[in-house]
């Protein structure tokens, strides 16, 4: 069994600077995800995804996270539910177990 037990679901937001381009970097948006995983949790994880993620809300990807010393890797699931002109804002719900359990 894990000893990190991952937030459920925790809401970001990701400043934009200037107009939207229709995608947001994958790097950036798995930055942000690390930022308020780790406020949530207490513990700094990597979170790798996979692609850029539209910035139209509903828009979602599904990326990775290990935490910790916890060699586990953790599924995540980043939706966007709002943006307007300077940020957008996501839903970010991690998987209860690891992957593979």
């Amino acid at each position: 069994m894990s000893p990190w037990v991952p937030p459920t679901a925790v809401v970001l937001l990701l400043a934009l600077g200037g107009c939207t381009t229709g995608a947001l970097a994958a790097a950036d948006v798995a930055t942000a995800a690390e930022k308020v995983l780790a406020q949530q949790s207490g513990v700094r994880g990597t979170v790798t995804c996979p692609e850029d993620l539209e910035d139209e809300v509903g828009a979602e990807i599904r990326c990775t996270l290990t935490a910790g010393d916890d060699p586990a890797q953790y599924g995540v699931r980043i939706r966007v539910t709002s943006v307007d002109a300077h940020s957008v804002r996501f839903d970010v719900a991690v998987d209860r177990q690891p992957a593979g359990h």
